[in-house]
């Protein structure tokens, strides 16, 4: 070939790798939201690199060297952090987003979450196309994926009854389930530990996961067991492992942990045994909230599940006739089992407020009575909920460590001061952050990151979420790491996360230098379907 040929070849090769970044090259691109001058963690757990980021509509549309680009808006971040939004895979949000008064989600927003998922533990709607209509009409602060409730299908279909399912009962439960899947579930969660799921085996479980396998759905477990109530912590996370392998589902192992002093330490053997089911092909995760202290209701904690066969009224029947003994003493060993009566504390009571933020072995001192004792003179005069701290350090630095586990609040979102609820609602990954990335180095920046964005973006198929890249949806954070503070603690729960201050979803600006605009810009979302 003549050399004149060779040369005119290889410029038009040259010209055609150059072609794709004529347009930013010869021409000033004009974006809606220009940043500039950030650190970019784009959460695939690479270290950070500096970029400026040019957003159109609901869209990255560029990152690297803008100079001269112009905006609408032009952010400065300042050198700080700019990263994706976060992903909250186990959220009891979604009540609130439902509401007037919460569907902004601000405390939500402000510990970065640009994306919840509820109905989480088997609760919440049958019908999620209903409350996907919902959240569409009023519109909402954060984007939403919704989870396909086991329990809540179970209880439509065999009510508060403590046996198997016959086929017909099956069959109703497994169309419940592919029904929601159809309307946009990601996937079924459930809660074993909870009435009515724990009345449930495993095979039933199966069943129900097998029908949202053809929608690539995802089985999200509030496992069995988390200390040694009935199967031990070792042998619910096998079964969320089965449920996963038999179902042809990825598996999550839900806010794991390993609760009271007789369980601390076996964090190293569910990891060692998810580690194996992973080596021969299972797909199996596991998600947590960084906190000393876990949250529920007092009969969730205290209660036998044999006491709720029936529902609420036929418990407290159980109560206060000839099983009062019976159901005391199952009180008094489970009181035990999460360390004893000083570590629960009275979260919300509607029946007396003024209990709120109080230890049950305080309030039962004042009475004169065993704390077993007065839990059920609690529960007589209504429901409570109780923060019960029961983790080790240990297993939670341990857990928060491997590459397979996601971030989560498990948080509900009320009324500013109402209750003294967990402050993981307000500031779970916050918490993280300054805790166990900035103080102590568990884990390091960019690796939160991932745990909090890519990681459960792919695990649950969201399409162009979690990730900082052109074509991806712009859910965006920019922060100071120095200065991320979760501000809510268990006396003072109802305060904000502080130093995420620059937050976009979908492109639109949620927060601008730390105070909230009126954007309402979440949408409910569809898994990419595999």
């Amino acid at each position: 070939m003549p050399p004149a040929m060779i040369f005119r070849l290889a410029l038009l090769a040259l010209l055609a790798l150059w072609a794709p970044l004529a347009p930013l090259g010869a021409q000033a691109p004009t974006f809606d939201v220009l940043i500039r001058n950030g650190r970019v963690l784009d959460g695939t757990g690479n270290p950070w690199y500096r970029a400026d980021i040019g957003i159109t509509g609901d869209r990255i549309r560029a990152i690297g060297n803008l100079t001269g680009a112009t905006a609408k808006t032009v952010i400065d971040a300042k050198d700080r952090f700019v990263t994706p939004g976060f992903i909250d895979v186990h959220s009891h949000a979604g009540g609130g987003l439902a509401t007037e008064g919460l569907k902004h989600g601000q405390p939500l927003l402000a510990q970065g979450l640009t994306t919840v998922f509820v109905n989480p533990d088997g609760g919440g709607p049958v019908d999620l196309a209903a409350q996907r209509a919902t959240y569409t009409r009023q519109r909402i602060g954060t984007n939403v994926g919704q989870f396909v409730p086991h329990g809540s299908i179970r209880q439509a279909v065999m009510a508060m009854s403590d046996r198997d399912p016959d086929a017909a009962d099956l069959a109703k439960m497994v169309e419940l389930t592919r029904q929601g899947m159809e309307a946009g579930g990601v996937g079924l969660s459930s809660g074993l530990y909870y009435a009515p799921g724990s009345y449930s085996k495993t095979a039933e479980v199966v069943a129900m996961a097998k029908a949202t396998a053809p929608y690539g759905g995802v089985y999200s477990s509030h496992i069995r067991d988390e200390a040694d109530y009935t199967i031990g912590v070792v042998a619910a996370v096998q079964e969320v492992i089965t449920i996963a392998e038999q179902g042809g589902v990825t598996g999550v192992v839900s806010h794991m942990k390993a609760l009271g002093p007789a369980s601390w330490g076996l964090s190293k053997t569910l990891v060692a045994n998810i580690e194996a089911a992973r080596t021969r092909g299972v797909q199996v995760f596991a998600d947590q909230y960084p906190y000393e202290a876990s949250g529920t209701g007092i009969v969730g904690a205290l209660m036998p599940r044999s006491a709720q066969v029936g529902g609420r009224d036929a418990m407290m029947k159980r109560i206060r006739g000839e099983l009062r003994d019976e159901i005391r003493a199952a009180v008094k060993t489970n009181i035990a089992r999460r360390g004893g009566a000083d570590t629960l504390v009275i979260s919300r009571y509607s029946a007396n407020p003024s209990f709120e933020g109080q230890r049950l072995s305080d309030l039962a001192a004042k009475a004169g009575v065993p704390p077993e004792e007065y839990a059920l003179q609690l529960l007589e005069k209504g429901d409570a909920s109780l923060v019960s701290f029961n983790m080790s350090e240990g297993d939670i630095e341990g857990i928060m460590r491997q590459p397979w586990t996601m971030t989560c609040t498990d948080g509900d979102l009320v009324p500013m001061g109402q209750g003294k609820p967990h402050p993981r609602a307000y500031g779970a990954f916050a918490r993280k952050l300054k805790r166990y990335v900035r103080e102590r180095g568990t884990v390091e920046i960019a690796s939160a990151i991932r745990s909090m964005t890519t990681l459960p973006a792919t695990v649950f198929g969201l399409k162009d979420r979690g990730q900082l890249r052109a074509g991806a949806f712009a859910d965006i954070l920019i922060f100071d790491l120095s200065k991320v503070n979760d501000a809510a603690t268990y006396t003072e729960p109802h305060q904000l996360a502080e130093g995420i201050d620059d937050i976009l979803v979908n492109g639109e600006l949620v927060r601008r230098e730390g105070k909230f605009t009126s954007a309402l810009a979440g949408r409910v979302l569809t898994p990419e379907r595999r």
